[in-house]
């Protein structure tokens, strides 16, 4: 596939809306579009499959590592690669969207705020430009999708200032019908808040897919990475409303090495019969209600009692806690296999790319091992005092006091989410 990266010149600045025109574009000219997101979000991806028809790809240096990455790049399907960058494109110490364009060595698209400029806005991508060449980076800028910008000679304005080697790639209008709902941890779930077709239709509208496609250009094949048997083994993936944040290489990886059957805890359905469990991250604080009468997860807690394995990643952790607060002060039962009571916060308590080392052996490392992730939660955890943890944090603020993956029978849980390029659910899979 060719690609292109879509960069912004801060967060805000509409990067979201831009990627959904561009692939929506794209599609109606008879593309096969794969999206993909740089760093490790899943919300903003979930934008781009209501869109695409087809999950979009995790691109994140510190997750997957260069390698890793462009073996991620390199498994999607289509005629063309949109990749949605992350905060401003120099911004991000572990996983930056210029590391992921130099990575991938494609071209960059600059989405510019044109709500108040015309010249400025060439001035502006001049300068991004300028100053990738000033530190010796190799990143090009190679056109600039204006953002907020009307027609005529606002628009006209825009595209003279433009030099002939910087290309001008569309517009965005202004549209109250373009702003997409937020909540905690970003913005709402791509099937829950769509945006309206017309709005994203007139957008699409106005890119210019043609010149687009003449700049994208395909990224050096990967490295190849030793392959693993598959086994016979049955793993049980939760995957619903409250577990909707995992990445897309994850289950493909399970697939790989294992059997994989998916339940869905918050509509009644009972815990498959398996050989171990994986519940990802989540909203499980907006259906703790659901999830406190939950067939499956009163199952799941016997069974965990009985030494069922199970890896619970974030609202996976949170799920497999004694109880859960919310923000309204409402108190639930959860599924109690780990010794910890959750509450929700108005703040966010972490947000960083993480890295652990493995104290022992342990269901997704061995002993001495370090795993790379990231951590994002509005929710903390309150341990009993001779709680066991699996990992020591040497980047990132894990459960408490530098510790991460709480451990009782053969369950556990962290705050921390890791990508399957890190190894992770190969051991799970071999460990259960």
């Amino acid at each position: 596939m060719n690609s292109i990266v879509i960069a912004g010149t801060r967060s805000g600045v509409g990067k979201t809306v831009a990627t959904l025109a561009v692939i929506r574009a794209l599609n109606a000219s008879g593309c096969s579009v794969q999206p993909a997101k740089a760093g490790s979000d899943f919300i903003d991806p979930s934008h781009h499959e209501s869109v695409a028809s087809r999950p979009s790809r995790t691109l994140d240096c510190w997750l997957q590592g260069k390698a890793g990455l462009r073996r991620n790049y390199h498994r999607g399907e289509g005629d063309v690669c949109v990749v949605e960058g992350v905060m401003g494109l120099y911004d991000g110490d572990a996983s930056s969207t210029a590391m992921i364009a130099e990575t991938l060595d494609v071209p960059v698209v600059l989405v510019v705020d044109a709500k108040a400029g015309m010249e400025s806005v060439a001035a502006t991508a001049l300068g991004f430009r300028q100053y990738a060449a000033r530190a010796g980076r190799a990143i090009d800028v190679a056109g600039v999708i204006a953002q907020r910008a009307h027609g005529g000679r606002h628009e006209r304005g825009i595209r003279d200032a433009l030099p002939d080697d910087l290309a001008y790639l569309g517009r965005i209008p202004p549209s109250d019908d373009l702003d997409i709902p937020d909540r905690h941890l970003g913005l709402h779930m791509g099937d829950e808040s769509a945006l309206g077709t017309d709005a994203l239709d007139t957008a699409a509208d106005h890119i210019r897919t043609e010149r687009l496609l003449d700049i994208a250009r395909s990224p050096p094949q990967p490295e190849p990475k030793a392959e693993r048997s598959s086994t016979e083994k049955r793993i049980a993936v939760a995957r619903d409303e409250a577990f909707c944040f995992y990445y897309p290489a994850t289950i493909e990886r399970l697939r790989e090495r294992a059997e994989v059957v998916t339940f869905a805890p918050t509509t009644g359905e009972p815990l498959p019969d398996c050989d171990g469990v994986y519940l990802p991250g989540g909203y499980p604080e907006l259906h703790a209600d659901s999830l406190a009468h939950s067939p499956a997860i009163g199952q799941l807690a016997t069974r965990a009692d009985n030494g069922l394995p199970v890896f619970g990643e974030c609202g996976g952790l949170m799920t497999l806690s004694e109880t859960l607060t919310t923000a309204d002060g409402e108190t639930y039962e959860m599924a109690g296999v780990l010794p910890a009571d959750v509450r929700m916060h108005d703040r966010y308590q972490a947000l960083d790319h993480v890295e652990l080392r493995t104290r022992g052996d342990a269901l997704t490392a061995s002993a001495g091992d370090t795993l790379r992730g990231h951590e994002f939660h509005y929710s903390s955890a309150d341990t009993d005092s001779d709680a066991r943890f699996a990992f020591d944090v040497e980047r990132g603020a894990g459960i408490e006091d530098g510790q991460d993956g709480l451990i009782e029978h053969q369950t556990l849980g962290t705050y921390c989410h890791v990508h399957s390029e890190s190894g992770a659910f190969d051991s799970l899979v071999e460990n259960i």
